[in-house]
């Protein structure tokens, strides 16, 4: 860390030495440029803090010690502010500090302040800043976080809710995560595709119906042990060695996931970030996850709340139909029984009108049912028929026609034959 040197330069201003004795164990940033070319003459701690440890020197231009400042047009306003000798301020800069796996979205508010030599000429730029990261994402952290809340208030689908969350994420992130959203199955034994707006579709058919256990990459180990899995490097983690291949055909090198949760415990899904070079998560990230786990979790037990509600009112609708066609049944069943009873009563008027007027027949000497070849045995019995014919017989042949012809039945006692027979019967 650089100290704030005790003497000042020829021809600075006095109020120099006084602010950076103010800024020189501040956490705002301090830094005092001299000549067109901005060199970095004085800087505080909080300075290199901020640009990095490793660049911890004075004595060189800015645009040589940051040169990834170039096309941000921060470059551009202290030629500006230098050549002009008008101070500049503004608030939530927005700064892409480092290169690479290494670059860092950071905030600032900041001013631009001339310095003048003794003659009044512009001598160098004095640059005071206060880093606002922390607010800003905070800010739209929450303003993102309100919106996935609101969607599950109102009860958007799903997926929906998911892919929304999955992309907020990945905008709210300075190192190009990818996130993935899986959800276990009703039986807790596989997780099925969620949300993965980023990745590649041949990825998400891959990993769709991965198997839940130890060892099983990052997602099936932290939905099996119920805990956080960090995979900083894919490429040497024994959790990838099924899957290397796959993650390397994806460009994933690194992956941390954590099991999305019930209030009851119960597992409900995971929730993956991914990065494309190897990296191990700052507690930034963690923080970052576990509010969205959380959210998730809110999301998806919402969707089982209304998926049971919509599957009890679709069995207690079905119950409800099923009662109507019973009920409906059994009025049929019971019009067809009383048209049956009806008919039935009907049909007996019918016989007994029939019978009756058989009644006034001469009661013949000889059987009537030997058929063709006649039968000499007296006439004893009277047998009738639904139709209303009837004839008196011989007790065999009446017997014979009760049993093969259907609808033959004895003549009532006033008709004669009934008695008859059932004194023949219990003399046998």
């Amino acid at each position: 860390m650089r100290a704030v040197p005790e003497q000042r330069s020829v021809g600075e201003e006095p109020a120099d030495e006084d602010l950076q004795a103010l800024f020189g164990q501040s956490i705002a940033v301090f830094a005092l440029l001299s000549g067109p070319s901005h060199v970095l003459e004085v800087a505080n701690p909080a300075f290199f803090s901020t640009i990095g440890e490793e660049r911890a020197r004075t004595g060189v231009p800015v645009a040589e010690l940051l040169p990834e400042l170039a096309g941000q047009g921060f470059l551009d306003l202290l030629d500006r502010v230098y050549r002009t000798g008008e101070p500049y301020a503004s608030r939530n800069a927005r700064v892409l500090l480092g290169t690479g796996a290494q670059v860092r979205e950071s905030y600032f508010d900041f001013t631009y302040e001339p310095r003048r030599g003794s003659s009044g000429e512009v001598i160098g730029i004095r640059v005071i800043g206060v880093e606002t990261t922390q607010v800003k994402h905070a800010q739209r952290l929450m303003s993102k976080h309100r919106a996935l809340l609101e969607q599950i208030a109102r009860q958007a689908p799903l997926g929906d809710v998911l892919d929304g969350m999955a992309r907020s994420i990945e905008s709210l992130s300075p190192h190009g995560v990818l996130v993935s959203v899986l959800l276990a199955d009703s039986g807790g034994r596989h997780l099925h595709h969620g949300a993965a707006p980023s990745l590649p579709d041949f990825y998400n058919r891959a990993i769709d119906g991965i198997a839940i256990g130890d060892g099983v990459g990052s997602c099936g180990t932290a939905a099996h042990r119920r805990e956080p899995v960090i995979v900083s490097d894919i490429a040497t983690d024994p959790f990838w060695a099924d899957f290397r291949d796959l993650a390397e055909a994806a460009g994933l090198a690194a992956c941390w996931s954590m099991p999305i949760l019930a209030r009851d415990g119960s597992l409900l899904g995971t929730f993956a970030m991914y990065h494309r070079t190897p990296r191990a998560p700052q507690e930034i990230d963690l923080a970052l996850a576990r509010l969205f786990t959380d959210t998730a979790a809110l999301a998806i037990e919402r969707h089982h709340i209304e998926q049971g509600k919509l599957a009890a009112e679709a069995r207690a609708a079905s119950a409800l139909e099923e009662l109507a066609r019973t009920v409906r049944a059994e009025r049929k069943l019971r019009a067809e029984a009383e048209q049956r009873a009806e008919d039935a009563a009907e049909l007996a008027a019918q016989m007994r009108a029939a019978a009756a007027l058989q009644a006034n027949l001469p009661h013949p000497e000889h059987c009537q049912l030997g058929g063709v070849a006649g039968c000499t045995e007296p006439a004893e019995i009277k047998v009738a028929d639904s139709w209303g014919d009837s004839a008196w017989g011989c007790t065999a042949h009446v017997e014979e026609a009760i049993v093969n012809v259907r609808s033959v039945f004895i003549a009532n006692e006033e008709l004669g034959g009934l008695a008859a027979y059932l004194n023949r019967a219990g003399r046998r």
